[in-house]
């Protein structure tokens, strides 16, 4: 009976230990990508960049010329950059989070998003975030969204 105590003890610490890390790791995933989007509505290219691991990718989902789906990809310095000329507040990227799913040291984050640009909406879409932690850092390894005008209610 004290060993099936004991294992039962044992289980439940470990079950809840996991728990809060998932916890943790998740509140450290929506905490980088809400740090980008604050960081380009101040117009902070260092923050920007420091949001991001090495050798990340950016890229959206557009339409070419004859209205087919094209990718476009732009590089993260040239993107820190383009933000820190910006007026503070002209970048307003408002997100939600819908999902958010973790393995290790690999999570993904769906977040459909409004786009306002100096307090007008520009476009919506989705941004699909790809994520690794870095010495126990969770960075953005890439982004992918689209952009849209219509159906952004």
């Amino acid at each position: 009976m004290h060993m099936r105590k004991s294992f039962c003890l044992l289980l439940m610490t470990v079950l809840f230990s996991s728990g809060l890390l998932a916890q943790t790791d998740e509140a450290g995933v929506r905490e980088v990508i809400s740090k980008l989007f604050t960081s380009m509505k101040a117009a902070d290219e260092q923050a920007v960049l420091s949001c991001f691991a090495d050798n990340a990718t950016m890229q959206s989902i557009v339409k070419d010329k004859e209205s087919k789906n094209a990718i476009k990809s732009d590089g993260v310095a040239g993107f820190a950059a383009f933000v820190g000329k910006q007026a503070k507040d002209a970048a307003d990227e408002r997100i939600v989070f819908e999902t958010i799913k973790i393995d290790g040291d690999l999570a993904l984050a769906w977040t459909p998003y409004q786009f306002f640009y100096n307090g007008k909406f520009s476009h919506c879409g989705v941004n699909c975030f790809g994520l690794i932690k870095v010495n126990g850092v969770w960075k953005i390894h890439n982004v992918i969204d689209t952009r849209r005008k219509d159906n952004c209610g």
